[in-house]
């Protein structure tokens, strides 16, 4: 297996989003836009993950070669991304950033794939790979936050950029790895997305990121408005990918103990908790910092166990669009509507009450997982 080189896309890859998710609202926000529209610009990010990734996994299909198609969308992403050296009006980086998101969000599902194939059948393995985009993330969030508490918010642009350039490189080095698919027939597609624990799965994943949208679309911006310079607020991003880690090493023996689907449910549960915590407790530091931590559950454990849970359901050649699928239901269509609601919502009823609509939307996902996936049987029970 590649260990180094898969390691090294996710620590550029994830130090991008690491610049982007906490920051990035900070920098429209100094730049003039109102919430509703950093929620837009934010949403645009998240919008085009609903068709992108199904484009570029029927091209990777089609072709044969996903790295050959994760080589072009990371040279067309950083090149898109550079349209934002050239204006700053909300139409000009609209549309720089439905490019640029167009291109990026064909890398990840590709490579999650990659990464499947290359482990040879270890899945449990791949938190082992994974845990270098927390390290990627948590460099770039803490070193941007002391970074631009002393120079212009403008710096992101270029920071952003060269970690682009990083991601682009990586891609060159990672070999391609064929999925062997054996002679059997394989089940159709859309019969694998219309069984019952494989929607009821999707639908609770689209739930799970939805509620994630006040806290990827605000905090950086909540945080400040309270008083919090950059570098603690770069800290408390970082606290909860730390915790991300820790969990990360841990996830083999966790899944022994407890299965997927407990996982999952606790995942759904804890999430609720840490979104009525920091919508109730903004000035109450210790608080947020433990509600930080709770992101070792609500992001890494769901996130591995999510990754194993759509590898095991959709088998052979339809592991890229699987993974494709999950992609565009969850972090595009969730998070989009995510972002979209927290920014209408924002200034109008308050972030208290936007976190707690948060809480609810997590809830209803635990409520339908235990409820519509019994104990017992199917890929997301086993250990």
């Amino acid at each position: 297996m590649p260990y180094w080189r898969l390691s090294g896309f996710y620590f550029f890859y994830f130090a991008v989003l690491g610049a982007l998710a906490p920051y990035w609202g900070l920098y429209l926000k100094s730049v003039g836009f109102t919430a509703i529209q950093i929620g837009n610009l934010i949403a645009i990010l998240m919008v085009s993950r609903i068709i992108a990734p199904n484009i570029w996994g029927w091209l990777a299909d089609h072709k044969g070669q996903r790295m050959s198609v994760v080589r072009w969308a990371g040279f067309l992403s950083l090149l898109a991304f550079a349209g934002v050296f050239l204006g700053n009006t909300f139409l000009w980086l609209a549309l720089v950033m439905l490019f640029f998101s167009f291109f990026w969000n064909a890398s990840l599902p590709q490579i999650e794939a990659a990464t499947m194939s290359h482990l040879d059948g270890q899945a449990s393995a791949y938190g082992r790979v994974r845990l270098w985009g927390s390290v990627g993330f948590i460099i770039a969030v803490v070193g941007l936050g002391y970074t631009l508490e002393t120079v212009a918010t403008w710096w992101l642009l270029p920071i952003i950029t060269l970690l682009l350039a990083g991601v682009w490189i990586y891609t060159l080095l990672i070999p391609e790895k064929q999925v062997t698919v054996k002679h059997e027939q394989l089940t159709p597609l859309l019969k694998v997305l219309l069984k019952p624990q494989v929607s009821i799965f999707l639908v609770a994943c689209f739930l799970m990121q939805a509620s994630h949208g006040p806290y990827y679309t605000f905090y950086s911006i909540y945080l400040e408005e309270q008083g919090y310079s950059r570098d603690v607020i770069g800290w408390l991003w970082a606290l909860g990918v730390f915790a991300e880690i820790g969990l990360f090493l841990l996830m083999h023996q966790i899944k022994k103990r407890i299965g997927l689907r407990t996982i999952m449910l606790a995942s759904f549960s804890i999430a609720a908790v840490r979104w009525i915590l920091i919508g109730q407790f903004p000035d109450e530091i210790f608080i947020l910092i433990f509600a930080q931590v709770l992101h070792a559950v609500t992001f890494g454990a769901y996130h591995a166990t999510s990754i194993e849970v759509v590898h095991g359901f959709f088998k052979g050649r339809h592991q890229i669009r699987g993974q494709a699928i999950y992609g565009s239901i969850s972090f595009g269509l969730g998070g989009a509507l995510g972002s979209f609601y927290s920014g209408l919502t924002w200034d109008t009823l308050g972030p208290d009450v936007t976190f707690f609509i948060a809480a609810v939307l997590v809830l209803i996902a635990l409520v339908i997982t235990w409820v519509g996936i019994k104990p017992g049987t199917g890929v997301m029970l086993k250990p």
